[in-house]
């Protein structure tokens, strides 16, 4: 009710400002939730055990909402069972030209072209090590390629940020499919893609037995613009070249059905995303015979939303544009939401 009532006052701002003033709040939980430690929220059922994790809930933030981690403690207390921090890139980098966000609210979608700004992957790992202290939930940080790297040294720079912030992240989420990068969805065919997994997960393990940890899990994030040849594909070559699940979906560069009349350059998400996404998720799980456990994203307003992604066959699911549109506390309504189902069905 709260924030339906500041809907036209936060709506009336430039998307970025609007995004910035959150992240602003989100840092001042942050530091709140450092001092007060609140338990995350795990309803009766909703837990799940992945790639060797506990979830406390299946609802994550997506990647792209805090690019540069600087809230990691904030999500679990938003009622989020997890999160994904970044997109980051092995160097800092500013982005695209400005404007670069644009709200569809007739669609309840959103327009995006940032292009990976973010602080880099050494600046967040040296923020990261100041006061680092594991969040109550899992952690995962999305790394992508920076835009000066030539495709054909990908594989090095994604090598870059993922022994930068190996230690910080329960799991890594190999983003090979923005729209917004030129040449990046290149990487996932098959051939590219083979190559950057095993690359990744071959130093993954050396790192662990190095640092002593746990070895960080892989997940691949692919795009809802792939063929259904194409994503049978995708979970073949991830399930070989050693990653441990797979992230659908990124955003579309469709304009399928949309009211808003845009011309607009970038990826596409919200509720206009949402059946391309379900239809990415369900066929990835049948090729995948259950060797490879599925995030869904993809247009999540509610617990429908939701419900309808978990069915398809995913086993974890995340929000980022439901957030821009019903605030803050979406994930806890959503996860309340699948709760009592849970209960109606017992």
């Amino acid at each position: 009710m709260f924030f339906r009532l500041l809907h036209p006052l936060i709506f009336s701002l430039d998307p970025e400002r609007a995004h910035r003033l959150a992240m602003l709040l989100a840092r001042a939980l942050d530091r709140a939730a450092r001092v007060a430690s609140p338990a995350p929220l795990s309803p009766p059922g909703l837990a799940r055990e992945l790639f060797g994790l506990r979830f406390p809930n299946p609802v994550g933030l997506a990647g792209g909402f805090d690019k540069s981690a600087h809230a990691p403690h904030a999500w679990a207390a938003l009622g989020f069972g997890f999160a994904e921090l970044g997109t980051v890139t092995a160097e800092a980098q500013p982005g695209n030209p400005r404007p670069r966000i644009f709200r569809l609210p007739a669609d309840e979608g959103l327009i995006n072209r940032l292009g990976f700004n973010n602080d880099g992957a050494q600046a967040v790992a040296a923020r990261l090590a100041r006061d680092w202290r594991p969040p109550p939930i899992p952690i995962g940080i999305n790394i992508g390629k920076s835009r000066v790297t030539a495709l054909e040294d990908a594989t090095a720079d994604y090598l870059r940020s993922l022994r930068a912030l190996y230690r910080f992240a329960d799991y890594l989420a190999i983003n090979v499919s923005s729209p917004n990068t030129p040449g990046l969805r290149d990487l996932q065919a098959e051939d590219q893609l083979a190559g950057l997994l095993a690359a990744l997960a071959r130093a993954g393990g050396e790192l662990a037995a190095e640092l002593n940890v746990r070895e960080r899990p892989l997940l691949v994030k692919i795009s809802p613009d792939l063929g259904d040849e194409a994503v049978a594909a995708a979970v073949e070559v991830a399930i070989a070249s050693g990653a441990r699940g797979l992230i659908a979906t990124n955003t579309t560069l469709a304009r399928d059905g949309l009211r808003t009349a845009i011309d607009q350059a970038g990826g596409l998400s919200g509720r206009p995303l949402r059946g391309r996404a379900t239809h990415t998720i369900r066929v990835a799980h049948q090729a995948a015979a259950g060797r490879l456990p599925i995030v869904g994203v993809g247009g999540i307003f509610d617990a429908d939303d939701a419900w309808e992604k978990l069915q398809a066959g995913a086993s974890l699911v995340q929000i980022y544009t439901g957030l821009i549109y019903e605030g803050p506390f979406l994930a806890r309504r959503i996860v309340r939401g699948l709760a009592a189902r849970i209960r109606s069905a017992a």
